[in-house]
């Protein structure tokens, strides 16, 4: 059920799901305090699972530890004799305070930490770089030119900006291969705010991130309102309200997850990458081996049309 699907109108197939390691920068800047330390031998562990599972790509990007996660996320490929082109690699440039002309000296950065491993997806992580679309993209293209880079994307982009990238690739005759997006049954405001539509008719892929909403779409803080109280501190704030709106989904989603052998989060996480099409793929991450093999078994199976159609409906109000 886990066919490959090409990222937009790019020759780079991936894995519906992926493993985003963002949860691997735990300790260095800025993700000091959201994510605890995890030790390599963990996270080598947590790449086996994935792999086992059958995911074949992994999304990281300067912003998560400055080096950190790719520096880490390498080093646990290499610890599971995985070969440089056996994997997909997506990593992002953070263009905060910075122009275009950064692109080229930064992607030297990327591919050092990433310690032999190319880069298949280079992304601008946010809309906050102080040269146009255009310009990032005139760049980006260059590099694909280079082959330094296999395909170019976007991140947090809306529907204009995400146009603009888009035909400033077409110049350089490539296509914008993705628009990273905040995805989940809990929020669906890239269907509501055209960018969904958009990638549709751009032919881009959308690689839907928190895609578990942070974890309050696994069930367990329904079932075990207490852990809350171990959470971080935006979890205790922004939680107890979205947890009261999301139980009739929750509700909705155990007997789709007893009939197939799935966990609640697993049901989510298959509306995410087929209720839209193969449009969609996902990078939700890990910080334990249980959750890379719960992510990777999602991808195994199938929701039925019905079903689909039955979370959507119960989903409406996220839109």
């Amino acid at each position: 059920m886990n066919q490959k699907r090409k990222l937009g109108r790019t020759d780079v197939e991936v894995t519906p799901i992926g493993l985003g390691v963002m949860e691997f920068s735990g300790g260095k800047f800025p993700f000091n305090a959201a994510f605890p330390p995890i030790s390599q031998n963990e996270k080598n562990a947590i790449v086996k699972a994935a792999l086992d599972g059958g995911i074949n790509w992994f999304d990281t990007a300067e912003l998560y530890g400055f080096g950190q996660s790719e520096q880490t996320t390498a080093a646990a490929l290499k610890a599971n004799g995985v070969q440089a082109g056996q994997v997909v690699i997506a990593t992002k440039w953070f263009p905060l305070l910075r122009t275009a002309r950064n692109i080229h000296r930064n992607v030297r950065s990327r591919l050092r930490y990433l310690g032999g491993y190319p880069i298949d997806l280079y992304m601008v992580h946010q809309p906050m770089g102080l040269s146009s679309p255009e310009a990032e993209m005139d760049a980006m293209a260059s590099l694909v030119q280079a082959g330094k880079i296999r395909s170019v994307g976007v991140s947090n982009f809306n529907v204009e900006r995400m146009q603009r990238a888009s035909a400033a690739l077409e110049n350089h005759g490539l296509h914008l291969a993705v628009n990273q997006m905040e995805y989940s049954l809990l929020n669906r405001k890239i269907e509501s705010n055209g960018v969904m539509q958009a990638a549709k008719d751009l032919g881009v892929t959308i690689i839907a991130y928190t895609p578990l909403a942070s974890g309050v779409l696994s069930g367990k803080y329904h079932q075990h309102p207490e852990l809350l109280q171990h959470s971080a501190s935006f979890r205790r704030r922004s939680f107890p309200g979205l947890i009261e709106e999301s139980r009739p989904l929750i509700q909705a989603m155990q007997p789709m997850a007893d009939k197939y052998s799935a966990t609640i989060a697993q049901i989510a996480l298959n509306w995410v990458i087929n209720f839209q099409g193969e449009i969609v793929v996902s990078i939700p991450g890990a910080t334990k081996v249980s959750q890379a093999e719960q992510n990777a078994g999602a991808q195994n199976f199938k929701l039925s049309e019905e079903e689909l159609a039955q979370l959507d409906e119960l989903s409406r109000a996220f839109l």
